[in-house]
């Protein structure tokens, strides 16, 4: 079975087309896959594939590397997005994919950058049931106390203004508890953060992965948040694997800019491939 490698900011992702898949993505394998030792070694997996509806270019599901599927990842998009420009999927300069939280829109700026329409954010979701309409809250961890902002765009956010003790937190101490909430029942991805004008820096600990070099969600989340909060539009984002640029209007539609190339391309050894057939 042929994959890429590819990576964006540090956040890395097999990308694998599912007509070469031979049997199903399942959790064993999916952790299989992106485990560093026993496998090829990833952030997670993105698996794309023809849509039937001539809408779209094509299907984008994602998967974590603990092997649940997300519903989007805007690294792992535009991984996607530049993947299918590069394999001849598409000529086209702005397209449609359709991903699990529905049709996302990217534009090719060049051969490594695009710029995606990720859709409209809210402070209200599924993902925060019994939060206020504008999505505040405060929960526990860490033996502190912290005020959140829950923001959905395409996945749950739980955005948290960290200020100046932004880089000393202790992300996989904290994070746990924040992610497995109960008041978010789906969990959450966290985004700690700090704003100065125009410009957020933040940390991401993110759902089914822990502390990661950078998040295109996890950015939007704290850009969404800090933009309540009075911060100007478009915001940059620094994130530990580098920077991104997120649009935001008045109604919440988010765009996010940034950058994906490739790694590598490689083939699973038929011994990994038996590995994983007998997985199930």
């Amino acid at each position: 079975m042929n994959f890429e490698k590819w990576q964006a900011l540090g956040n890395d992702y097999i990308i694998i087309e599912a007509d070469d898949l031979p049997w199903e993505p399942t959790q064993p394998r999916i952790q299989r896959i992106c485990d560093p030792h026993f496998g090829v070694g990833s952030d997670g997996v993105l698996l794309i594939s023809r849509s039937d509806d001539p809408a779209y270019v094509a299907e984008l599901r994602i998967f974590n590397p603990d092997g649940s599927e997300a519903e989007l990842s805007g690294n792992g998009a535009r991984e996607a997005i530049l993947y299918l420009r590069k394999h001849g999927w598409t000529d086209a300069e702005t397209f449609s994919i359709l991903t699990a939280s529905g049709p996302v829109t990217p534009t090719i700026t060049s051969e490594r950058t695009c710029s995606v329409e990720m859709g409209r954010a809210s402070t209200t979701s599924k993902d925060y049931p019994d939060g206020a309409p504008d999505g505040r809250g405060t929960l526990s961890s860490g033996d502190r106390d912290w005020d959140f902002q829950h923001v959905s765009i395409g996945n749950p956010q739980c955005a948290i203004e960290a200020g100046a003790d932004l880089e000393e937190l202790d992300l996989g101490g904290i994070g746990p508890g924040i992610e497995n909430n109960v008041v978010f029942p789906n969990r959450s991805n966290v985004s700690f953060y700090r704003v100065s004008g125009s410009r957020v820096r933040a940390r991401i600990f993110e759902r089914g992965v822990g502390e990661t070099l950078s998040s295109g969600t996890g950015a939007s989340g704290a850009a969404v948040a800090a933009f309540l909060a009075g911060a100007p539009s478009p915001i940059t984002v620094e994130l530990d694997g580098g920077e991104l640029t997120v649009e935001i209007s008045p109604d919440l539609d988010v765009t996010l800019t940034g950058w994906a190339e490739p790694i590598a391309a490689g083939e699973l050894a038929p011994e990994m491939m038996a590995a994983l057939a007998d997985l199930g």
